[in-house]
């Protein structure tokens, strides 16, 4: 590569980058990668190659608001990020245009990841690691099934209110029992 005009041979020109940036970048990816496996519960490997921009914006909007993440990160790099991180498991699935998904909710990005996948096929599940159990992609499946923890919370107070609404009803009952029996009194009173 002959060096630009006006730049002297040995120099880099404007539009090349110096190794040591390049290397400064790939160390600041695995650190932040590192972070993110480190803090995150669950992380879905998934096969993305051949969805469309539109497409990947919009699974990265469906995980926003269900409070996860996406992130399209080397295969090289995050290797390297996994490891002394409990889903280290999900090594093996790093190969070829992949796509991480990770929550600390343990629910949220298996969820979003399987209701993608259904509607793209394109978008296919690899497995994860919830911890440091790995899961195959049936085990990302039955973690997409479950509750999340507000519809739990919702049934627990469901549960927590039931009682209080049966001893309300029950209390009721028999002032309810004495008007109609009261009512039926006076019903044959008016009558007869």
């Amino acid at each position: 590569m002959q060096p630009a005009a006006g730049f002297p041979r040995g120099s880099l020109s404007p539009t090349e980058e110096s190794p040591d940036v390049d290397r400064a970048e790939k160390k600041a990816a695995i650190e932040t990668l590192n972070g993110v496996f480190k803090a995150s519960n669950v992380v879905v490997v998934a096969h993305y190659s051949g969805l469309t921009v539109a497409q990947m914006q919009q699974l990265r909007k469906q995980m926003r608001q269900a409070g996860a993440s996406v992130k399209v990160a080397k295969n090289r790099l995050a290797k390297i990020a996994l490891e002394g991180t409990d889903v280290a498991s999900i090594g093996s699935l790093l190969k070829g245009p992949t796509v991480i998904a990770y929550s600390s909710d343990v629910i949220a990005a298996p969820k979003v990841a399987i209701d993608f996948a259904k509607a793209n096929e394109k978008f296919v599940i690899l497995g994860g690691a919830m911890g440091k159990t790995a899961l195959d992609p049936n085990g990302v499946k039955a973690l997409a099934s479950l509750p999340s923890l507000d519809e739990l919370r919702s049934k627990l107070v469901g549960l927590l209110v039931a009682p209080a609404t049966k001893l309300a009803q029950l209390a009721n009952a028999p002032a309810a029992k004495l008007a109609r029996v009261v009512q039926a009194h006076a019903s044959k009173g008016e009558a007869a």
